[in-house]
């Protein structure tokens, strides 16, 4: 809103990110729309038009856009005390350390709050190497960890690596999912690869850091029994795993937490995203024992203050209350045998659908990759046309990404799916054409 109180429209919006913002800061669509209020799993620009949203801010609002239940603790808790910080006693965030120790898997206890997910692997990192007393680190190709010092620095995707000068600390090894190869083949190759650093320098890994599904990386799914094997090598040289539940947290994948999906406790796990619902807040937590190693005077001026911990608390009631775990992996299944459906129908441009829950990526192929990358580009701009927000992630930006609040029903992954495979069968009659070109049926 301006001072006068009049609404901006999108082209004044575009124009003032073009001229104040940085150049990286960027957006999916060619005409973007301008979002100004959100209600549970919907979302409205500023001319009133409403869109399912199947993206949910990148796995955020998982409980829903402004959650009434979410939005009443936070607003009373912001009228009754917003900040103090942790050099003074205050009960949400002890709360809220209770309740994470109740429903993080294993002996996993003892939690650190800070405001983000970067900011919770990167002290992860940083606990793993006080408590090893080792420098290195090993990581999967094509991982994404964030964007500080050494959370990009253990980060596997290219595009973003931006800082030039790391440190070279991390050894990179394969993802258990190679193009060409079975599931299990990929997964024994990766281990192969892992086995190779540990023996030339498994005495200098402090941990290894894992996305139990990557995201960015395409929602990548490794098999069963891959963690397993990865977590009985580490043990026997003393390296921590670090498991990232950033985007995979709390429900996303139908369970509270993606590791639980493949019967291994992390040593360490770091979580942000969906515990706020929007709000910043983010933990990384560990057992007794190596919480023990981060033992001289530290603190996060925002980490856990009184406001986010209080949403924290009601997102975790809220998840319990509304059986959304359950819901995620029901509707992930009707989800997933929606878009395999559409893959038979409209191969090669559907190569391939996986995921958890109600994580889910379709990768889009029958081109190069450049050609791929524009195809999902034409695609969410048609279903954003249609009133559908999807998500794009992958090595090569060719996979479209469904992460909606778990809030969705039925009935709107039955009417996202009907537009989907009507936006398909547009861009099959018109393969030549670009985004200005694209034929009627795909902008209705």
């Amino acid at each position: 809103m301006t001072k006068h109180g009049k609404q901006l429209e999108a082209k004044t919006v575009q124009e003032l990110r073009g001229s104040y913002f940085y150049p990286c800061t960027q957006h999916f669509y060619r005409q973007p729309p301008l979002i100004v209020r959100g209600e549970m799993q919907y979302l409205f620009d500023n001319h009133g038009k409403k869109y399912t949203d199947l993206f949910a801010g990148v796995s955020v609002v998982a409980c829903g856009h402004c959650n009434p239940a979410i939005a009443e603790a936070s607003a009373d808790q912001l009228h009754r005390l917003q900040h103090t910080s942790t050099i003074y006693l205050t009960e949400p965030n002890v709360l809220l350390a209770e309740r994470l120790a109740e429903l993080l898997p294993g002996e996993l206890t003892r939690s650190f709050f800070v405001n983000s997910g970067t900011e919770a692997n990167e002290g992860a990192l940083l606990l793993a190497r006080r408590h090893t007393g080792r420098k290195g680190f090993i990581s999967l190709e094509h991982s994404l960890h964030g964007r500080s010092y050494l959370t990009m620095e253990v980060t596997g995707l290219a595009m973003w690596r931006c800082d030039p000068f790391l440190d070279g600390d991390t050894s990179f090894i394969p993802r258990p999912f190679q193009p060409g190869l079975t599931e299990d083949e990929a997964a024994q190759c990766s281990l192969e690869a892992l086995d190779q650093v540990l023996a030339a320098r498994g005495t200098e890994i402090a941990a290894m850091i894992v996305e139990p599904i990557q995201g960015n990386g395409g929602i990548i799914v490794p098999p069963a029994w891959y963690f397993r094997e990865v977590k009985k090598r580490l043990d026997s040289y003393g390296i921590l795993l670090i498991a990232d539940e950033i985007q995979t947290g709390f429900g996303r994948t139908g369970e509270m937490f993606a590791i639980e999906h493949f019967g291994v406790q992390p040593d360490i796990m770091t979580m942000a995203k969906a515990l706020g619902n929007g709000v910043p807040v983010a933990a990384f937590s560990t057992t007794d024992v190596i919480a023990a190693s981060m033992n001289q005077p530290s603190a996060s001026t925002f980490g856990g203050n009184p406001v986010s911990a209080m949403t924290a608390l009601a997102v975790l009631d809220y998840i319990r209350d509304a059986g959304l775990v359950e819901r995620s992996r029901l509707l992930g299944e009707t989800l997933q045998a929606g878009l395999r459906e559409l893959k038979q129908r409209h191969e090669p441009f559907v190569a391939d659908v996986r995921g958890f829950g109600l994580m889910v990526g379709a990768e889009i192929g029958g081109g190069t990759p450049e050609e791929n990358a524009q195809l999902v580009d034409r695609i969410l701009e048609a279903m954003k046309d249609k009133g559908f927000i999807i998500g794009k992630n992958g090595v090569n930006r060719n996979v479209l990404a469904f992460q909606p609040p778990l809030v969705i029903n039925e009935e709107d992954i039955g009417r996202m799916l009907k537009a989907l495979d009507q936006v398909l069968a547009g861009i099959g009659r018109n393969t030549e054409g670009s985004p200005e070109r694209m034929n009627a049926s795909e902008r209705k």
